[in-house]
Order: C-alpha cells, then structure tokens, then sequence
C-alpha cells in the first residue's frame, strides 16, 4: 500500500443478516455502501484486507473524460457532478480539483488519435479542444518536447486515491453501514436458484442481494461459481516525488510518461506508454479474447514469463465454503514497482520539461489493473445467480468513475431508476 493510505477502523462483528452484502471494499463497493446507508438501506461490506488496499489506493487519481469511448462518457459525466458534491457529502475533502488534463502528441498519428475522438464525442457537447505546440507551451511553460499537438480538457480533474475512498467510506459506516475488513468471503449461499446469503471465513450472513466489487479478484470469485468472467490482469508501476515547483497544476499525459500534482506537493507519475504483463494461466486460457487490443496495444506491454505464473498456479480455482479461499491467502495483491519503467517515466519526463531533474522520489508502489476485452467495466445482475450484481472490469479508468459507478451498482441493486443508462456495462456483450 501506499505510505499515504488513511487507515479505516471497522468492526470485527459480522451481523447475522442484512439485505445486501458487498463483497470488496474499493472505490465501487465503497460508494454503493455510501449510497445504499444514504438510501436507508441496510448494507454490509466485506473487505478481505484493507479498505481501498489495492488498486484504489494505487492509481494516479485522475478524473477524466478525454479519450474515454463514447458510450463511457456519460458516467464520467455523472461522476464529475458527484466529485465535486463530495466534500459537502460526506463532511471532509477528497482532495478533489478540477485542473484540467491534457493528453500530447509527438506524432502526426497521435494527433490523429485524438482528434478522432474529439470527432467521435462531439455530439456530448465537451469543453475538449486541440491544442497546438505553442499552446501546449502556454498552458506547460519550461518544455522541450517537440509536440505536434494536444488535447486538453479543462473541467477533467484529479482527487487523492489515499485519502478519498477512506473517507467515503468512513462516512458510509457514519449513516449506518456495516463495513468488516481482514474477512474473506468464500462463496454465495443460495436457497431456491437465488441468492439467500454469503459464507465468509468468520461465518455466514444472510441477504437476499449480493454486489461483487472485487476488482482483479472478481474473475476468480466467479469462477469458483461458474460464471466466466473474462478479465486479464496488467501491472502498472508508478512513483511520487518529494515536494517541488512543477511546471502546472494540470495534469499531463505524454506517450512515454505523465505527471499530476500531488496534495503534499509532490508529483505522481508513470510510464504511460508500458505495463508490465506477467504470463499467468489466464492469458492462456482466455489471451484470444484480447487479440484486437493485442494488435493495437501490443508495444505498450512488457511481457514477462517466470514467478507470477506459477505463483498464480498455486492459488486454487475451485474451493468449498468449508475450505480456505485465495483470498484469504493473499489478503492484498501487491506486486513489486518495476524500477526500470519508473526510471524511464523519470528520463522521459526530464526531457520533456526539464525543471523535473529536480525530482527526488519519496515512495514507489504498483497495482494491478483487471483488463475486459473492450477496456469498459460490467456492472449488471448476473442472470445465472438471481440476486447477483457485479461491478468490476473497471481497466484502468474505475478510479475517476468511482462515485458514478458505485451509485449505479447501487440502483441496480436497490430497483430505483439508474443514474445512467446502464447498457454499455452489460455483462452479456462479453
């Protein structure tokens, strides 16, 4: 986890029954939590580590529309109005900014990239514009880059990770919700072909709605219940720097590296061009699936084969309620940073604008991001098991659409109208 990580206090006490029960305690499972105690509904969370333990405490904390598919804006929309409500909310800041993102081009066909998304989202009416080299200059004042172009959004904006989901979920506990971490849940209980409850590694609690917001786990959550989830799992490796003068307060994406500043006056940044893919029996199984993103992603990987294998290996596929999950094996998916993406986020970014030689870094960290076939997340009921909803897939991009997201897994769990049309995120189209 990272250094930064707000410590969340739970309870140790599992109630007998509730009427949902959320498995996973991210920015998704979260949020709904909040939603549903706002909604007088009666919710526990199940955490199996610690709140906002994984990748919801270790992406880059941007809030973004830019380069988002089209059938995708719409949430992030609804998240921005949610973001920034959420101070008033729930009492205490998230470290929400709107101060704006801008994505560069080195190249005639980056260019052309996002000026065909603009074309592609121009019916939603966004503040995007394209931006040429000299305004780039403007806006990021010291560079040397030679840029053929930008885009930048400037209603797109940034919230701190560490502080923002334990903070949500500190207000959830506050108006009524139940929230238990070090727990595991092993399976789902069912009674007449539909949910009746979950069996955990400290016992069962009845409900009648179940929400899986297990990030890069779901897949083999669902599995053990014999639904395919295809999620593939990416590494993204990513470094803060101690406090120092930057170039902007905006943050920015190039083809090798991005950058955005940090609440304690540092500056999170990553290797955008690379993640690191380690080989596990996943991508042998289900690799075909990805062929489309393989063929236009393929240089952004650094594919590996060796200890993630077999250690994912050792993790079982299939287990009972009485035996001992993986989840309880591996309460926190922490993998190592990779040094050498991070000190080529660091080069890269030195040459580009070069007041960053001035970087010390203060802390490195990676999270693991669980990859759909078509990048958007699913978050719809499962047919197969009535009472079912999940919430996960979320690619990379679940952070900034968090609120939203969570608030949607919610309507869909409580029957209230949903906040958006939630057709783009059905399971079946996978």
């Amino acid at each position: 986890m990272t250094k930064t990580l707000d410590a969340v206090h739970t309870t140790d006490q599992l109630p007998e029954s509730t009427s949902v029960v959320i498995i996973g305690g991210g920015v998704i499972g979260v949020t709904a939590a909040l939603t549903l105690a706002e909604r007088n509904i009666p919710v526990v969370l199940i955490e199996k580590g610690h709140i906002a333990g994984e990748q919801s405490s270790r992406n880059l904390g941007w809030i973004r529309k830019t380069s988002r598919h089209f059938e995708d804006v719409p949430l992030a929309l609804a998240a921005d109005k949610l973001w920034a409500e959420m101070p008033e909310r729930i009492g205490q800041s998230v470290g929400y900014k709107q101060s704006g993102i801008m994505f560069l081009a080195k190249t005639e066909e980056q260019m052309a990239m996002h000026e065909g998304w603009l074309k592609s989202v121009d019916s939603l009416s966004l503040d995007s514009k394209m931006l040429s080299s000299q305004e780039i200059d403007q806006h990021v004042p010291g560079g040397e880059g030679k840029w053929k172009g930008g885009i930048y959004t400037p209603s797109d904006g940034r919230a701190e990770p560490s502080i923002a989901v334990p903070a949500m979920a500190k207000a959830a506990i506050e108006k009524g919700a139940i929230l238990v971490q070090n727990c595991a849940v092993r399976t789902l209980s069912t009674s007449a072909g539909k949910i009746s409850g979950v069996v955990t590694e400290k016992g069962e609690i009845r409900c009648s709605q179940v929400l899986l917001a297990g990030g890069a786990w779901s897949r083999r959550f669902l599995g053990n219940h014999g639904i395919s989830l295809p999620t593939l799992p990416l590494v993204c490796s990513v470094l803060r720097t101690k406090p120092m003068d930057g170039p902007t307060d905006i943050a920015v994406g190039g083809p090798d590296f991005s950058f955005r500043k940090h609440k304690d006056g540092g500056f999170i940044i990553t290797q955008r061009g690379a993640l690191d893919a380690h080989i596990t029996l996943d991508h042998l199984l289900i690799g075909w699936r990805y062929l489309s993103q393989l063929r236009a992603q393929r240089s952004f990987l650094r594919t590996s084969f060796g200890r993630e294998f077999f250690k994912d290996l050792g993790l079982a596929r299939r287990w009972t309620a009485n035996s001992r999950s993986p989840f309880e094996k591996i309460r926190t998916m922490d993998p190592a940073a990779n040094p050498d993406l991070n000190h080529e986020a660091l080069t890269n970014l030195r040459n580009a604008w070069p007041i960053f030689n001035q970087a010390q870094i203060e802390e490195a960290w990676a999270g693991v991001i669980d990859v759909t076939p078509d990048s958007n997340p699913v978050i719809d009921h499962i047919e197969d098991i009535p009472g079912l909803t999940i919430a996960t897939g979320f690619s990379g991009h679940g952070f900034g659409t968090g609120p939203a997201a969570g608030q949607l897994a919610a309507d869909l769990v409580s029957g209230v109208g949903p906040l958006i049309d939630p057709k783009p995120y059905r399971f079946a189209r996978l």
